[in-house]
């Protein structure tokens, strides 16, 4: 880190909602715990505090390799009469959540028929089963069912339920109909594991039988009503950041990590880390998942409680591009002016952007014979720490390059194929964070 920054931040909130087409689906129980009512949400509005994004997935095509296995997915239709049970990990805690659902790449609408929350058995992620008697239902507009349009998303109502810093939540969906389509949203990197069960078994403690698959379907966000100095971090990335090389169930991105960090200081300790990363995601392109430019409202500018974005993306696109000289000058620039693009549209909101540097990538297969793309990286990586472009730099590529061959990662820190880290290399990357960029 080549320069400290500490200055007063500005937060922005940016609510995007959606028209609900909300429905009480015939054969099931009404909400079991209080929803907030109108005047309730108003005054919640109005009083000293303010909702935040805790946890959150990036929304993407599910490819048909990620599809939900038989027989969930038919020839028209996906998870019809089925139940959805998963689990997420909390940065903050508070006292009122509510959750969101995408809807983004479906191709019809998504009937939801009931939704609800509870404590996963043990605390741990990615277990089938909950705490006994902490089951609560999940309203939208007061209803337990709702529509999502095509490409919409939804926010539930508030919710009374305390979930604590740093613990897993688990939300379970019951589709009576299931999406007459098989272009569904999730998040295949979830590096945690849902559960699947034909019928409704919303608030069963256990699904037994259940199939098993390292997948999130339709979830996309978590709030919490927090003070107003709590605040979000946002993570734009690709699978450096969605963890590949992570352990399942695990919680070991650097982003976690990261948030662990944050969670173990006072001063520190109300600012989420919410990952908006994909694997094979692309600044410039659509790869997995629509380009960063073209994602960056939705993931980044319309989380709630965002004032920081941490942008740490760009070996997929160097990776891709060709290998003259000329391609290796091309993708820079390009890259280097999508992060001006970025930089600028995070500003007109109030969030200060922090430009990572690219971690090395050599004897990958994006490490060219001629070595272009390793020059494009270090023009690149050259531009984020001396181009005064973003706000402060965090410089990755030191943390975790093998200083004998600063082209290729720390033996100790490669899965083996020389682009994505292990856990300890993701731990490197965490600690690498100066935490002078949290200061108020």
């Amino acid at each position: 880190m080549k320069r400290a920054a500490s200055w007063a931040v500005a937060a922005a909130t940016v609510a995007v909602t959606v028209g609900l087409a909300p429905h009480p689906p015939s054969g099931t129980d009404g909400p079991r715990s209080g929803t907030a009512a109108p005047a309730r949400s108003a005054a919640m509005a109005a009083g000293s505090g303010q909702w935040t994004d805790t946890w959150a997935s990036m929304p993407q095509l599910t490819e048909p390799g990620n599809m939900p296995p038989a027989p969930f997915t038919q020839g028209d239709r996906v998870l019809d009469n089925a139940t959805l049970r998963q689990t997420v990990h909390v940065g903050p805690g508070g006292k009122r959540i509510r959750l969101r659902f995408s809807n983004a790449f479906g191709g019809a609408d998504l009937p939801v028929t009931a939704v609800s929350v509870a404590r996963p058995a043990g605390g741990k992620a990615g277990v089938g089963a909950i705490v006994p008697g902490s089951s609560r239902r999940v309203t939208f507009g007061g209803q337990p069912g709702f529509d999502i349009p095509q490409g919409a998303q939804a926010v539930s109502d508030p919710l009374d339920f305390e979930v604590a810093p740093g613990t897993n939540l688990t939300v379970t969906l019951y589709l009576a109909h299931g999406q007459a389509s098989t272009s569904i949203t999730s998040h295949p990197g979830s590096r945690t594991t849902s559960y699947l069960l034909a019928g409704d078994h919303v608030d069963d403690e256990d699904l037994s039988g259940a199939t098993a698959v390292d997948h999130w379907y339709f979830l996309s966000g978590l709030e919490v009503w927090s003070r107003r100095t709590s605040s979000a971090t946002v993570v734009l990335g690709d699978s450096l950041s969605d963890g590949r090389g992570s352990t399942t169930n695990g919680n070991d991105r650097w982003p976690d990590r990261l948030r662990a960090r944050l969670a173990a200081r006072p001063g520190t300790a109300d600012i989420a880390v919410v990952n908006e990363a994909a694997g094979g995601n692309r600044v410039l392109r659509d790869g997995l998942g629509p380009n960063a430019l073209a994602r960056l409202d939705r993931d980044v500018l319309a989380r709630s409680g965002v004032d920081r974005l941490i942008v740490f993306e760009g070996v997929n696109d160097i990776g891709t591009a060709g290998t003259s000289p000329a391609d290796a000058e091309r993708i820079a620039a390009e890259l280097i002016g999508a992060y001006r693009q970025i930089v600028t549209r995070a500003h007109a909101q109030g969030i200060q952007v922090y430009g990572a540097t690219l971690t090395p990538f050599g004897g990958h297969g994006y490490d060219d014979p001629a070595g272009a793309h390793e020059s494009a990286r270090r023009k690149v990586n050259q531009w984020i720490r001396t181009g005064g472009g973003f706000d402060a730099v965090i410089d990755f590529d030191r943390a975790v390059r093998d200083p004998d061959a600063p082209g290729r990662l720390r033996p100790a820190y490669d899965t083996g194929d020389h682009l994505h880290l292990n856990p300890a290399g993701y731990q490197a990357l965490a600690d690498a964070v100066p935490f002078a960029l949290f200061h108020r």
